[in-house]
């Protein structure tokens, strides 16, 4: 058997129970002999989304060997309630075992520090290999071919059907709808997400008109019923009377000609954008990376990019994209397009000469000028949420999916976590709350006076009258239960743990092949150490007098076949982001490990 680390794997413990497996409970003990891939998940993070769809053809091909186990461990207070546990693995079509477990307990009996992160226990029970991010699914197979091979070898590996139970499906007109448009008749187009289609409605917002798309997951154009999507988003009216699409798992903007019934593509290649891709260029040879929400606004149409936490755009004129804001890094930061940070971005909406942004991560109402700055209305960042009305200073949202402009100049916030529909006056500067007891509205459009919002957990249109005077909430704030990380004062070593997949190397043919990215909230925090470099490990100095705060680590590493009579070797990126709030304490760690791909066998 190949020498390896190996750590014993701690049980699995989750308050919620378990889900897809016909209510059975598990322990590792159960799963003795099949490799365990654990994915330690969120629903609201787009990355661990990303996971999933990496999972899919390694979970199908080794399905008598492997079994994945989701791992679902919540950021947000709403992802912490049961039921919205179950929605999210039915919504994002999960079709393996996951454990809920709403206290992270096995969060931490893991040591995990991000979403996503996979790790995987041979068939003993033993824990090999940990991977933060996304990009693993070649070294996770590989692996598992290895492990496959020793442990037949060993007689410790059992073949078989796995655990996993698929639930009954149900019968809805929409399932889990994602945004909506207005039609020029009064009727409705639907993004019906987990069904991989749109849906054409009366103006009752309920009867049928008819729908595009096979209903299976797929990337084809053609007509009504050729084209395929995959997990669609957003919607907007083109120029030319085209409806753009946000075919967010397909990584493209789609293009529906409603007197025709054909869909075509405008923008993305199919495959999803990673570092050192291209940023602009001709659109249909340029990678995009989930697509969540699209809007008509300053003669292009602009993409919330939500997979990179950026905003593009696409200029039909010319048949190009571009990055028009957004570093790729994750967090608040206003200022020039070229300078400020998201944090998955999801809606959209144009206002004369502002555009309205619900940076979801950040639990955040944001606009673009025309000049193309940033700009937060309401919002501090990545780890402070709730439900809190007043000035917007104060004010506080939770993972908002959706913004629409109202004709008084307002706008009306689809505060999904909260359940909620809020508005911010930008002549005041109050939130306020206009609705409560929605479930999960992702979306809302304006019709005749009326908000009609697209409540997608319970899988309809509602249609709301706007108050005259709305509702104050006093409310709630929370921050996200992930426990902070005690350091040490002074220097704080941070080591990125990256160890390559079996047979590959670092690539370095056209330089460094590695990338490390530091910086603080606030950037008080480090008083050296921050900043871009190549190096996987960088001593950081905390400065005197400020005891709490989070760092945001980027890195990125890759690798090739390491074969010199290949001439044309497979290459792979990895990379990850990660916020890790800490707190400076006299007990604390002078040493801050990251584990990017591997173990780290100093720990």
């Amino acid at each position: 058997m190949t020498a390896r680390a190996r750590v014993r794997a701690p049980e699995l413990i989750g308050k919620g129970g378990w889900l897809n497996t016909g209510d059975r409970q598990y322990t590792l003990a159960d799963l003795r002999g099949r490799i365990v891939i654990l994915d330690f998940w969120t629903f609201c993070c787009v990355n661990c989304l990303h996971v999933l769809d990496e999972l899919r053809e390694l979970e199908e091909k080794h399905r008598d060997t492997v079994v994945i186990i989701g791992v679902h461990s919540p950021k947000f207070v709403h992802e912490a309630e049961h039921q919205a546990v179950v929605d999210a693995v039915e919504r994002y079509e999960v079709h393996h075992p996951v454990l809920d477990d709403p206290e992270l307990a096995t969060w931490k009996q893991y040591a995990v520090r991000a979403w996503p992160t996979l790790v995987v226990v041979d068939p003993e029970g033993y824990v090999v290999a940990q991977h933060a991010g996304e990009g693993h699914a070649h070294a996770i197979e590989k692996l598992v071919e290895e492990l496959e091979t020793e442990h037949a070898a060993e007689g410790t590996l059992r073949r078989g059907d796995g655990p996993y139970v698929a639930p009954e499906p149900v019968a809805t007109h929409l399932r889990f709808p994602g945004k909506a448009l207005v039609l020029p008749d009064g009727g409705f187009l639907v993004s019906d997400s987990t069904r991989h289609r749109l849906v054409e409605l009366e103006a009752d917002g309920e009867t049928v008109r008819g729908h595009f798309g096979t209903g299976e997951r797929g990337f084809a154009d053609g007509g009504r019923e050729e084209a395929r999507f995959s997990e669609p988003q957003g919607l907007a009216v083109l120029p030319d009377g085209r409806i753009a699409v946000a075919d967010t798992v397909n990584h493209a903007i789609r293009a529906l000609d409603l007197t025709t019934g054909v869909t075509t593509t405008l923008a993305g290649t199919g495959r999803q954008w990673w570092q050192g891709s291209a940023t602009d260029g001709p659109a249909t040879e340029v990678d995009l990376s989930s697509p969540w929400d699209i809007a008509w606004f300053d003669d292009r149409l602009w993409i919330a990019m939500a997979g990179v936490h950026q905003l593009w755009t696409y200029d039909p004129g010319t048949g190009t994209v571009g990055v028009a804001a957004g570093t790729t890094n994750e967090g608040l930061v206003d200022g020039p397009g070229d300078e400020a940070w998201f944090a998955q971005p999801s809606g959209l909406a144009s206002a004369g000469d502002r555009l309205w942004v619900a940076d979801s991560e950040n639990s955040a109402l944001r606009y673009v000028d025309l000049e193309g700055a940033v700009h937060t209305a309401v919002g501090t960042g990545l780890f402070d949420f709730g439900h809190r009305d007043g000035p917007a200073g104060q004010a506080l949202l939770q993972h908002p999916l959706g913004v629409t402009a109202l004709p008084d100049g307002s706008v009306a916030v689809s505060d999904t976590y909260n359940h909620a529909l809020r508005r911010y006056d930008p002549r005041s500067g109050e939130v306020t709350t206009l609705a409560t007891d929605l479930r999960e509205p992702s979306d809302a459009v304006l019709v005749d006076g009326d908000l009609v919002v697209v409540e997608s957990a319970r899988h309809r249109l509602t249609r709301l009258r706007l108050p005259e005077e709305a509702v104050r909430v006093a409310g709630q704030a929370h921050r996200t239960q992930r426990a902070a990380t005690e350091v040490a004062a002074g220097t704080l070593r941070l080591d990125v743990v990256f160890q390559a997949p079996a047979g590959q190397k670092l690539d370095t043919r056209y330089g460094p092949s590695t990338r490390l990215l530091v910086s603080s909230t606030p950037p008080e925090l480090l008083a050296e150490g921050s900043g871009p470099g190549t190096d996987l490990s960088r001593d950081l100095v905390l400065a005197d007098g400020v005891t709490e705060g989070v760092l945001h680590v980027s890195a990125m590493a890759a690798s090739c076949d390491d074969d010199p009579a290949n001439e044309y070797p497979a290459c792979h990126v990895h990379q990850q982001d990660w916020g890790v709030p800490v707190n400076v304490t006299a007990t604390g760690a002078s040493r801050l490990p990251l584990v990017l791909a591997g173990m780290d066998e100093q720990g």
